[in-house]
């Protein structure tokens, strides 16, 4: 059996927020299955913000497409316009701040892996430690 590679291919418009102002929120994500990245188009409407928070696991860049808007981190007050692009190290803090036209940005990470369940390590230990005594 032959499988071929995924095909490269476009996948969204990141200036189409412009031509609806009055959307907000994510307006796309990537969602295409095997993928090893997740990406988010964001788009805050003027003066919406965005508190303060830290993305404990992942590097996040940021690319602004659209609008303006200040990144706030502990240690600098940063300008964010069309295209400004911001990489934020796991464990920094920031928060957003959209201008007066309002701000569109895409974000671009590793995937974070699914949620595997699995027994609580005490659990496991005793269904190992209970079948210990059983002859076959």
């Amino acid at each position: 059996m032959h499988t071929s590679a995924p095909a490269a291919r476009l996948l969204c418009d990141v200036h189409a927020p412009a031509r609806t102002p009055d959307a907000s929120g994510v307006l796309w994500k990537l969602a295409e299955s095997g993928r090893q990245l997740d990406a988010n188009l964001v788009r805050l409407p003027a003066g919406e913000h965005i508190g303060s928070h830290a993305e404990p696991d992942l590097d996040v860049l940021v690319l602004v497409v659209g609008g303006e808007g200040t990144m706030h981190t502990p240690q600098e007050k940063l300008s964010l316009a069309e295209g400004a692009l911001a990489w934020l190290p796991h464990g920094s803090t920031r928060s957003i701040t959209a201008g007066p036209e309002g701000l569109t940005y895409v974000t671009v990470h590793r995937r974070r892996p699914g949620m595997q369940i699995r027994p609580h390590p005490e659990s496991a230990l005793a269904s190992a430690h209970s079948g210990a005594g059983r002859r076959s």
